[in-house]
Parts: structure tokens; C-alpha cells; sequence
């Protein structure tokens, strides 16, 4: 059993075209927080990872933002930096995205684009690896992630991934639901939401 206190959510520092986008960061950010469970993210108040920060904090949730120096600027404000209870400031990337792995016990990539797509990547590549067994979430908001599914899937089709039993991220299309599927996931104590259920049957 895997003990879940904390979620690592990989998102876009921009809204996207769709508003749906931005409340679905909301929405994940609140689940989080109603659960107890404390956010990690990359630190940005703009954009999605803005939606995520602001759903957890107007629920009363802990988070820790992560975010390089170079990007304070370009991806915060500091007025709305100040609202994290636990920010840390990082000098490149790469410092960054190993400490977000070592403070998170699971991890969820919301729509975004380049930087999120090689963050829930590296996820994945470590999980391979053997590095790690912490859940791994897609949260399939309108479909966004199903190009990168059919990619994955087709890598396996094609003799690419050898152990693919060691790369199971779940899919969930809600993102009420995508605390619940972890839990499960996990191995903890948790009764599934609707939309879970048809998930955990094929676990």
C-alpha cells in the first residue's frame, strides 16, 4: 500500500482555448484539498497551475510550489505567490522537477503543452525504470490527452515498450473523480466516485 498525503499535478501556465480547461484545474485543486491531501505543483499563479493553486487554497488545502528563479516573473506574480503556505525556489528546471517527485506521492497531468507533456513523460520513463510505483494519472479533460494515448499505445503495438506493466497510468475524464482513482490505486481506503467504478473494474 502506498501511502498518499500528497498529489503532483503537471498543468499548463496558460488557460487554453477553453474555458472548461480552467475549471477542471479548479476543480482538481478543490478534490485535492477536501481530501486532506496537500498540492504540489510548479509554483505558476497564471493559467491552469493558477486554477489548480487558487482551487486548493479557497479550500483550505496546503500547497508547495515549485518554480525556478528564472520563471518567477513569467509565471507568477509575487502578490499571489505570498498565498502558498510552502514555497520553494529553484535554480533550473531540473532541480525543480526531481524535488516535486520526491515531495509527491502521486502525479496528474491536466492539459497543457510541451513542458507538461515532458514532465507526466519522465513520470512514466522512471516508472519503467523501476524507480517508482506512485500512481500516474491522465486527467482526460474533453479528450485532450487521447493523441498522447493512442501514441503510447501504438509504441507498445510496435514493440517499443517492454514493460508496459510497469507504466499504467489511469485515465479519468473527470476531475472530481481523479482523487478517488488514485486512492484506489494506491491501495487506500476509499469509496469510488461515479465514473471510478468502470476504472477499478478493469484494475
Amino acid at each position: 500500500m502506498n501511502t498518499i498525503r500528497s498529489i503532483c499535478v503537471y498543468c499548463g501556465s496558460s488557460p487554453g482555448r477553453d474555458e472548461v480547461y480552467m475549471k477542471a484545474g479548479h476543480l482538481l485543486g478543490r478534490s485535492i484539498a477536501k481530501a486532506g491531501l496537500r498540492l504540489v505543483y510548479g509554483g505558476g499563479t497564471k493559467g491552469i497551475m493558477g486554477a489548480v493553486a487558487d482551487g486548493a487554497l479557497r479550500a483550505g488545502g496546503k500547497v508547495t510550489g515549485i518554480i525556478p528563479r528564472f520563471l518567477m516573473n513569467k509565471e507568477a506574480t509575487e502578490s499571489a505567490l505570498g498565498r502558498l503556505d510552502d514555497l520553494v525556489v529553484t535554480n533550473n528546471m531540473h532541480e525543480r522537477k526531481h524535488l516535486m517527485f520526491e515531495k509527491s506521492d502521486a502525479f496528474v497531468a491536466l492539459p497543457g503543452g510541451i513542458g507538461t507533456v515532458e514532465e507526466i513523460v519522465e513520470i512514466m520513463t522512471w516508472a519503467q525504470l523501476g524507480h517508482h510505483r506512485k500512481p500516474i494519472v491522465f486527467a482526460n479533460v474533453e479528450s485532450f490527452w487521447n493523441p498522447m494515448l493512442a501514441l503510447l499505445d501504438h509504441m507498445k503495438e510496435e514493440g517499443f515498450v517492454h514493460t508496459s506493466h510497469l507504466v499504467q497510468p489511469l485515465v479519468v475524464e473527470d476531475p472530481d473523480a481523479v482523487v478517488s482513482a488514485i486512492m484506489v490505486a494506491a491501495g487506500a481506503d476509499a469509496t469510488p466516485t461515479e465514473g471510478v467504478q468502470s476504472l477499478i473494474d478493469k484494475m
